[in-house]
């Protein structure tokens, strides 16, 4: 079985200002990194309602439809914004996420990569900030919990900003074992390590400004990877955010793309090992062409370690 490419041209529709770092470039770099690769291609669905709802309220997901501007950009709080196309895209980010876990579940593919914006990881449940509407990760976790059964679920989120959305969603699921590094101190300022969850269903991992990636190999290997092997996941998420490259403009961690590609096997020798797929989903990352080399890493790696 191959590696799926789960996308959508919906996902270029999503308009922010000028200057501003999320923006349409972000994937139409992705996708021409990925191009030529041996990938199962796929189209990301819409999420309904009913799919939202999953880890929103009907009252939230009202009021951002609400909210879409019919012409330019509607600024929702310092650094988030809604085009006429945001719903549809950040509906396709959801959608896309869901058929991936679908797929993996259902023997179509071993791993799937979705590359789709907006990103998802900031967005708590009535709350969006970040550049995040929806908390797609999060709601992919709660998909495959509530509607394929199954009772432990991981989602690993390295990019270099901590998932606070992700955390907020899924801090009351004990099914779920939410893992995330991130640059402290840094923007959102959450993450730290005292943040366990409910049901001690959180690890936060605080790395420094500048520590390298060698820093945070050794992280991962001391304080992440014995715990996953003990939670012995049925399905692995990723947030897959490559801001923490050492070219990137929001952060510094730097790291390189190789560590990209380190993490990437590791930690799906951890999934093959307990028999769980991977679905992983396009968070950050914002210089261009460190974006595009780092993703295209990590979807190499997903082909060949899954």
């Amino acid at each position: 079985m191959a590696t799926a490419l789960i996308t959508h041209a919906d996902g270029l529709t999503h308009v922010t200002p000028a200057g501003h770092p999320e923006r349409v470039a972000r994937l139409e770099h992705v996708l021409h990194a990925l191009q030529g690769m041996d990938l199962l291609r796929v189209t990301a669905p819409e999420a309904e309602d009913e799919d939202l709802r999953l880890c929103h309220p009907q009252s939230y997901i009202d009021r951002i439809a609400a909210a879409l501007p019919r012409t330019g950009t509607r600024q929702l709080d310092a650094d988030t914004f809604l085009s006429a196309g945001s719903m549809r895209a950040a509906r396709r980010a959801v959608g896309g996420a869901m058929r991936g876990v679908d797929m993996v579940l259902g023997g179509e593919a071993n791993s799937a990569f979705c590359a789709m914006r907006p990103p998802g990881h900031h967005a708590e449940r009535e709350t969006p900030m970040g550049f995040c509407l929806f908390g797609t990760v999060a709601i992919a976790a709660k998909h495959a919990l509530d509607r394929h059964g199954l009772s432990r679920v991981v989602v690993v989120d390295f990019d270099v900003h901590h998932g606070n959305g992700t955390q907020d969603l899924l801090w009351d699921e004990k099914r779920t074992l939410f893992v995330s590094s991130q640059q402290m101190p840094l923007w959102p300022g959450t993450g730290s390590p005292d943040e366990t969850g409910a049901h001690d269903n959180v690890l936060n991992v605080a790395l420094v400004p500048d520590s390298g990636g060698n820093t945070m190999r050794s992280a991962y290997e001391t304080r992440v990877f014995p715990r996953l092997r003990e939670f012995a996941p049925e399905l692995l998420l990723i947030s897959a955010g490559f801001d923490a490259h050492a070219d990137d403009p929001l952060a510094q961690l730097n790291w390189e793309t190789v560590d990209f590609a380190w993490l990437t096997a590791e930690l799906c020798a951890i999934a093959k090992a307990s028999g769980a797929p991977v679905v992983s989903v396009l968070e950050g990352g914002y210089d261009l062409a460190a974006l595009a080399e780092s993703a295209a890493a990590h979807v190499i790696t997903l082909t060949e370690k899954t």
